[in-house]
């Protein structure tokens, strides 16, 4: 009779597991309906939980996350790690058909080879989103935070490792993957200039920096270009802009843990992404660049047209995507280590 309880509950749990998708991706990065209409359509129960940073997924996932989970969110430059460290499953391609929607600008990543473990979300830009009473043009330089001259009042810095030592980077005039000792160096004097300023509201997540500046704590914050536009939500009082020096690139994509307990339900969930519709629907939401061919032909001429979200030729000159940093791996970490520590 023991046997029986005990199989009976085994087969209630893997049944119970099998309706249930449970999803670990960035703050307010999907539309609510988009969610309530994959359980209309499929019956299975999604769950979300939040993270502010690359760097806090990837620990909580190296910390027994594994089985946690079965969708992440991951941006470019943590992928190959993140393969390396087996943390992510093969996509079971067969289980995707919508896969042949993607720009074929996105269908073969640099950082993912065949789209063999990763499938393209969003794509965007970090810059600097700005109270437009107080900067009566959009700021030229990055000089405006980093510069003690240049401040216009209260700002805030992304609490992210590879975009903020990467614009602090380019503002010295290096490339954001430079592994330079000399350039580090100078990137790390310059964003604790700017951390001890009197006027830092010290480092934030993008949420967190965009409800700042609404909330008239701050004049002017690094940001995704999608935090702030879905923030300000057309407000004129807010404007987004990418300084002369140049910013980071990146593209966020879904993936499925080592160990997800439910990955048929994650593969449904890609593929529903990857629906035109839906997708389009995901990108206007989220005020947001889609890698989705199919999905770009149904968006609002509006969000086709607005520079935030689709940058020009000439910004994508002075934009560049983060690369794995690889052996210099720890170069990085000890450099935002002292950052932040210090």
């Amino acid at each position: 009779m023991k046997h029986l309880l005990a199989l009976i509950t085994v087969l209630g749990l893997a049944l119970a597991q099998t309706k249930e998708l449970r999803v670990y991706t960035w703050t307010e990065y999907i539309d609510p309906t988009l969610v309530s209409d994959f359980e209309k359509q499929t019956g299975v129960k999604v769950n979300i939980s939040y993270y502010e940073s690359n760097e806090e997924m990837v620990a909580k996932l190296q910390a027994g996350g594994l089985g946690q989970y079965d969708l992440v969110v991951p941006s470019d430059f943590i992928i190959p790690s993140m393969v390396q460290l087996k943390l992510l499953q093969p996509l079971d391609k067969g289980k995707i058909p919508n896969l042949k929607n993607l720009d074929p600008k996105f269908a073969n990543p640099p950082f993912d080879p065949g789209n063999r473990y990763t499938v393209g979300y969003l794509w965007g830009t970090v810059g600097l989103m700005y109270r437009t009473d107080v900067f009566k043009t959009p700021p030229t330089s990055w000089g405006v935070i980093f510069d003690p001259a240049q401040q216009k009042g209260r700002f805030a810095l992304m609490d992210s490792q590879r975009e903020m030592l990467g614009i602090a980077l380019r503002y010295v005039g290096q490339s954001v993957n430079s592994a330079d000792p000399a350039a580090m160096k100078k990137a790390i004097d310059v964003l604790l200039r700017a951390k001890k300023s009197k006027n830092s509201l010290g480092f934030q997540g993008g949420v967190s920096a965009t409800k700042a500046l609404l909330a008239g704590q701050a004049v002017a914050a690094v940001v995704y270009n999608q935090d702030a536009l879905r923030t300000a939500a057309g407000n004129p009082k807010y404007g987004f802009t990418i300084p002369k020096e140049g910013s980071t690139l990146f593209i966020d994509s879904m993936a499925i843990p080592a160990r997800a307990p439910n990955p048929d339900a994650a593969h449904k969930f890609i593929n529903f992404i990857l629906e035109p519709k839906i997708g389009a629907r995901l990108a206007e939401y989220q005020q947001s660049a889609t890698p989705n061919a199919q999905a770009k032909r149904l968006l609002k001429q509006s969000t086709l047209k607005n520079p935030a979200i689709w940058p020009s030729e000439a910004q994508l000159k002075v934009l560049e995507y983060i690369l794995d940093a690889g052996k210099n791996s720890r170069l990085f970490d000890e450099a935002w280590t002292q950052v932040k520590s210090r």
